[in-house]
């Protein structure tokens, strides 16, 4: 599959970011995209809410659907989705990317921050694709993808914020249950990282990054696009790096994701 053209993606968090990137890749194909956030009102610490990611998909080719999801919430997830499938005619690709973060050590993290991020990443992926899944049963091609790292062990990544890698491998750890369980039904389940940090609005949370070291949420937005138009029944359980799939999509010079090109670039959080 070339494009994503007619296609109807289902969004968690794609107010701003990465997830409003990925919107807006597809857009530029003719996609319909449900942008799902709790972002209803403008924040004057976070740009963008769910009504400006709209009119921005609108703007690049799109149809964008917006609506005001707390993926915590069961009824408010379910209710969006069948609103999204009735207004588009199903859902074909689900994006997790909705994501909370704190990145402080045991005793630095309350348990509200705890709860928060399990709810948000694990439990909020897990619901996500749940409430999608009868719609993707009857999607031409469906992808599951989540924002997530390879799953890993090693206690260099847990010890400096247990409570956050728990909940983000956590989603992880979904790709790795859900592949093989929908692969019967020709859903594709993947995860995609970057290699380095993107600049979001996350990086205020990581001491000492600023953005010209990072590169730009595009390069994540490119990868995504690149994974979701595969077939679905061939390319599944897979932990893909932003780069690296890039490079196999034959790109070679990657100075235009950068925010600062020729700056030392640091390598994301997970990836040695």
């Amino acid at each position: 599959m070339a494009d994503l053209a007619g296609k109807t993606l289902f969004i968690s968090g794609a107010s701003r970011g990465i997830g409003l990137a990925i919107a807006l890749r597809a857009a530029r194909d003719g996609a319909n995209i449900v942008i799902a956030a709790k972002s209803g009102v403008p924040n004057p610490k976070l740009p963008g809410t769910i009504h400006t990611a709209a009119a921005a998909v609108e703007a690049a080719g799109g149809r964008a659907l917006a609506l005001q999801v707390d993926i915590r919430e069961e009824s408010q997830v379910v209710a969006a989705a069948a609103q999204a499938a009735e207004r588009f005619g199903g859902i074909d690709i689900v994006v997790n990317n909705a994501s909370a973060i704190w990145l402080a050590g045991t005793e630095g993290t309350p348990m509200k921050r705890f709860d928060l991020m399990h709810q948000v990443n694990t439990r909020g992926t897990f619901l996500v694709t749940q409430a999608c899944l009868p719609y993707l049963k009857k999607a031409v091609n469906p992808h599951v993808l989540m924002l997530s790292p390879p799953p890993s062990l090693d206690p260099k990544w847990f010890a400096p914020h247990t409570a956050y890698t728990i909940a983000k491998m956590g989603m992880s750890l979904c790709v790795l249950g859900m592949s093989p369980e929908f692969a019967p039904l020709g859903i594709a389940v993947n995860a995609l990282w970057p290699r380095t940090v993107i600049a979001t609005a996350a990086i205020g949370m990581i001491d000492g990054v600023k953005a010209e070291h990072c590169r730009k949420p595009e390069i994540v937005a490119d990868a995504a696009h690149a994974i979701m138009t595969r077939p679905a029944r061939s390319y599944t359980g897979h932990f893909a790096i932003d780069e690296e799939i890039l490079r196999e999509g034959g790109v070679a010079d990657f100075d235009c994701y950068a925010v600062q090109p020729g700056a030392r670039l640091l390598p994301d959080l997970f990836l040695g």
